[in-house]
């Protein structure tokens, strides 16, 4: 029989004192590992949401990303925040072939940028419900834009401009389209001819030097385009704000084909994309866009960019 002054009873106890020490030894270290763990998480966690709210904050101040960083990083979106944008790319006088491969640009575009990019050739969906999941309408080389569009169709763009929306309109976006006044007078002139793809010097105006869709290039640059000409510079027309011109000496502007037509080039003054503030929507318009190409170079992307933000009202 083991007693409390026996040696066996006393080895006992040892023995039990080791073991609970040893639980408890196992139990603080456990508890100081998953405290470490849920202290390195919660850093983590911090850092990743002070990356993501750099990104956010960096998309803001015009150097890149996308809105979508702001659910990352737990803020509030500006209320205007670029986020819904719809294609519009049929065309009803001339085709351009290229379509396919700038829509597949915009695409790619919108994935770099954190933007929803839809794309339709089908004008059912320019109506009122449709297009109020929309902030902007990128109209993509729409030659003759209006001739396809029902009256209903016309009323609904019209409704949803004027409820504080924009249009983004590239390249023949502004060729030939007499058939509605309304769209005819947001353009503010109409296509006469156009150029050979060729590098032309751009100039930015000097009261758009701070216009983001133009600024980091100022004051000039050179650019590889199909240019076009116009049968009026938008110059001074009510709301218009010009932002680029081009230097018709670095190029030729008119092909051989409208030269023998007798067109003659528009001279000193040749707008390539210009804004026009109206009837409580936005207008741009910008001449790039005949292929992928301009669109995707440096420029090109800055300026798609801050034209979709500024149409959007993200921006002034």
């Amino acid at each position: 029989m083991n007693t409390p002054h026996s040696p066996h009873f006393t080895c006992r106890i040892i023995l039990k004192s080791a073991a609970v020490a040893a639980a408890l030894i196992a139990i603080f270290t456990f508890g100081a590992a998953f405290a470490k763990d849920a202290a390195d998480k919660e850093s983590k966690a911090a850092s990743d949401a002070r990356s993501a709210e750099e990104r956010f904050k960096a998309n803001l101040s015009n150097k890149g990303l996308g809105v979508a960083e702001a659910t990352k990083a737990g803020l509030k979106p500006h209320p205007h925040s670029l986020e819904n944008v719809l294609i519009y790319s049929k065309s009803a006088w001339y085709e351009h072939a290229t379509l396919s491969a700038t829509n597949h640009w915009f695409f790619h575009f919108g994935l770099d940028n954190g933007v929803n990019i839809d794309q339709t050739d089908d004008p059912s969906k320019l109506n009122l419900d449709d297009l109020s999941r929309y902030q902007v309408l990128v109209l993509n080389s729409t030659t003759n834009f209006g001739e396809g569009l029902s009256k209903e169709q016309r009323e609904a763009l019209i409704t949803w401009f004027r409820q504080g929306h924009g249009i983004v309109a590239i390249h023949a976006a502004a060729v030939h389209h007499g058939v509605w006044d309304w769209y005819a007078g947001l353009v503010g002139c109409d296509f006469v001819a156009d150029s050979d793809r060729a590098p032309a010097r751009l100039v930015v105006d000097p009261a758009a030097l701070d216009n983001p869709a133009v600024k980091r290039f100022a004051p000039e640059f050179r650019l590889n385009e199909e240019w076009l000409c116009f049968d009026r510079a938008v110059t001074g027309q009510p709301n218009v704000n010009v932002l680029l011109r081009l230097d018709e000496s670095s190029f030729d502007p008119v092909r051989a084909k409208f030269r023998e037509m007798n067109v003659k080039p528009m001279g000193a003054d040749h707008p390539a994309a210009w804004t026009r503030e109206t009837e409580g929507g936005r207008f741009f318009y910008t001449a790039i866009g005949h292929d992928a190409r301009a669109l995707n170079t440096d420029f090109g992307r800055r300026h798609i960019l801050e034209a979709l933000r500024w149409a959007a009202f993200e921006t002034k």
